[in-house]
């Protein structure tokens, strides 16, 4: 822009002003060029009206703020000044804002000292720029610091507490509001209810007697807010009854609804509200499509998947990175790694978060490699990992028996990224140990660790004392897991199965009776797939299916095909005490047996398989896909509670690590 825009400002002093109705149209035509990002081109045609209106320059300044041109505004503070406007407080606010949208804080602080005249709007504008950049510190001083306050005010204040976590102090914040007579708008509530679900306490239940009382209710802002706050809470329920009680609902009401049922476990209630949402009239957003693409990669229903990713593109959401991302996924998810692959390279300038959601892709289906070299891939494109890249690297390095390259990425991630590691990071390391063998040393890491353990790292230490038959420690190891979370099926039963396979059998019956006496039962293990746009469900020994006779007979003629070819049942993955007729009767109807058998029966040759579990695939059920798969020659694809097994001409993509 150089001294020739310095010099048109020169030439703008000798220009004479233009009518009333001719300078409405200037201004109209002036805020037209702004809204496309013409801000040179702006100036140079309309240079006589703003020079005869320096607060034209307002519009200039806000066409700065989308693209982030600091230097050009910087160019306009100097144009403002040289016009001798700078104590206007309509444009000395205009340039605060744009200083503190565009993140200068530095700047927008120097600006805000040298205010001749500071009012209400400037100290706000401040606020917020320092709640953008959570910088609260700095807020709170100039809070504290105002001699009077209006509502936008403490709305900014309660928001940036609540959206940082400081959830108490933002509730606090609006007490005190409240005490000293400010009557709080949609936006306070709002903040407020937020503030309330990430507290999960009960002040949410007074926050909205109150705005019963004040006749909020009915606002379609308030009442997404605090039907949000009802499902983030776990009450689903009293979540729907706010949203059906509201006389009309936009795209927020109905996003609300199907996000609470996606984040409480509804997701074919997710894919059912989607469906009600379109018929009566509403278009999906990119929040909607976020949310159920979440729901059908938890069902692993990948026609519908590919459904809604065409239903985005239609809507102009599929360039979203928060789509893309739910997009990589679902594919993944489904069992479709390259689908995942396909919609990362097609993305132009993917961010970290991408990059991050494909190496979890590649972890999850046991691809430790690529994972790693994507991640170099990555540092090389200048991006900076973040704590959520490194646990799926720690995830992909521990599911394939990568232990020395897991622990370099652990440490690099607090050497060189100055990352402070969580829980979770600590959990990947304990299970790269434990898979490794590693116990005594993956129990020195949780006992030493700076965070407090919790039950799953325990239990994972668990599942690595049964993986190496160590029951001595499993039964030191078993006492804090069951202290922790005694209410947890799933470690009863591999603490059970520990002792047993080392025919502890006080020991299994002292677990057992544990079970009993606390009332857990055992989560039974479900499989299912989806064929033509169906999802069929199978559980052990269940006759409920329609084709559940052809199924059994089909199995039987399938395991003397299998025992042909050299399969041996384990019955020692049976450990109950019964006879070794009973226990292969047993394994031969587990679910994913069953499901994989249906799918056989109803699916083209050549065609993969894929089937879902919601615990971990047995030892005997691993070893008899690996037979199906070169049997029937075709691709068998199983995701379980832990990670995918891709089963193809008797090999499993897991490498029997698991």
């Amino acid at each position: 822009m150089g001294k020739s825009f310095y010099s048109l400002l020169n030439a703008t002093r000798l220009v004479s002003t233009n009518t009333s109705s001719s300078a409405t149209s200037s201004i109209e035509q002036l805020t037209n060029l702004c809204s496309k990002g013409l801000i040179k081109e702006a100036f140079e045609r309309f240079k006589s009206e703003i020079w005869s209106n320096p607060s034209l320059f307002s519009h200039l300044l806000q066409s700065c703020i989308p693209s982030k041109s600091l230097s050009l505004g910087k160019q306009l503070h100097s144009l403002i000044i040289t016009s001798g406007c700078s104590s206007d407080k309509f444009v000395s606010n205009h340039l605060l804002n744009l200083y503190s949208k565009i993140g200068d804080l530095k700047s927008a602080s120097t600006l805000f000292g040298h205010l001749p005249k500071r009012n209400i709007m400037s100290c706000n504008i401040l606020i917020n720029g320092f709640v953008q950049k959570g910088d609260l510190e700095c807020a709170q001083k100039v809070f504290d610091e105002m001699p009077e306050r209006n509502v936008a005010t403490w709305n900014a204040m309660v928001t940036g507490l609540v959206q940082f976590e400081f959830n108490e102090e933002g509730l606090g914040l609006f007490s005190e509001m409240h005490e000293l007579g400010f009557l709080p708008d949609e936006f306070t509530l709002g903040s407020v209810f937020r503030g309330c679900a990430g507290l999960r306490a009960h002040a949410g239940c007074q926050v909205h007697a109150y705005v019963v009382k004040c006749g909020f209710e009915f606002n379609l802002v308030v009442g997404s807010s605090l039907a949000h706050m009802y499902m983030k809470s776990g009450s689903l329920v009293e979540g729907e009854k706010v949203i059906k009680s509201m006389p009309i609902r936009n795209v927020v009401a109905w996003n609300t609804l199907i996000a609470g049922k996606a984040q409480n476990g509804h997701s074919e209630g997710v894919l059912d509200q989607y469906n009600m949402m379109k018929i009566a009239g509403f278009r999906p957003d990119k929040v909607t499509f976020v949310s159920v693409l979440s729901s059908c990669s938890e069902l692993a229903t990948l026609g519908q998947g590919q459904q809604i990713h065409a239903e985005a593109i239609k809507a102009g959401a599929s360039s979203v990175v928060a789509v893309i991302s739910s997009l990589i996924s679902m594919y993944s998810k489904c069992g479709c790694l390259e689908d995942s692959l396909k919609a990362f390279m097609d993305t132009e300038g993917a961010d970290v978060v991408l990059w991050s959601s494909m190496i979890s892709a590649y972890g999850f289906h046991g691809r430790g490699e690529e994972a790693i070299k994507l991640f170099e891939q990555m540092e090389q494109e200048g991006l900076e990992a973040t704590d959520v890249t490194f646990l799926s690297l720690l995830y992909a390095c521990s599911h394939c028996g990568l232990k020395e390259k897991g622990i370099e990425l652990f440490d690099s991630m607090v050497e060189k990224y100055g990352l402070k590691p969580k829980l979770e990071h600590y959990t990947c390391v304990v299970d790269l140990l434990g898979r490794s063998g590693c116990l005594e040393e993956a129990e020195a890491m949780i006992r030493s660790m700076p965070v407090k353990a919790d039950a799953i790292i325990w239990k994972t230490l668990l599942s690595a004392c049964k993986i190496y038959k160590n029951a001595d420690m499993a039964r030191r190891i078993g006492q804090d897991v069951l202290r922790q979370d005694p209410e947890d099926s799933a470690s009863y039963v591999l603490l059970s199965n520990i002792h047993a396979s080392a025919r502890r059998w006080q020991d299994v019956s002292e677990v057992r009776t544990a079970m009993r006496d606390r009332k857990v039962k055992k989560e039974p293990g479900i499989s299912w797939l989806e064929v033509k746009n169906k999802v069929h469900q199978f559980c052990m020994g269940d006759k409920s299916h329609p084709q559940s006779t052809a199924i059994d007979l089909y199995l039987k003629e399938l395991r003397s095909e299998m025992k042909l070819h050299g399969y041996v049942p384990d019955t020692g993955s049976v450990l109950h005490d019964m006879d070794n007729e009973e226990k292969e009767y047993d394994l031969a109807y587990h679910s994913e047996k069953l499901a994989i058998a249906f799918a056989l029966m109803n699916t083209p040759e050549g065609i993969p398989v894929r089937v879902m579990k919601n615990l971990r695939v047995c030892i005997d059920c691993h070893v008899a896909i690996k037979y199906i798969s070169q049997i029937k020659n075709r691709e068998i694809i199983v995701r379980d509670a832990s990670r995918f097994h891709h089963f193809k001409n008797g090999k499993c993509s897991c490498g029997d690590y698991w």
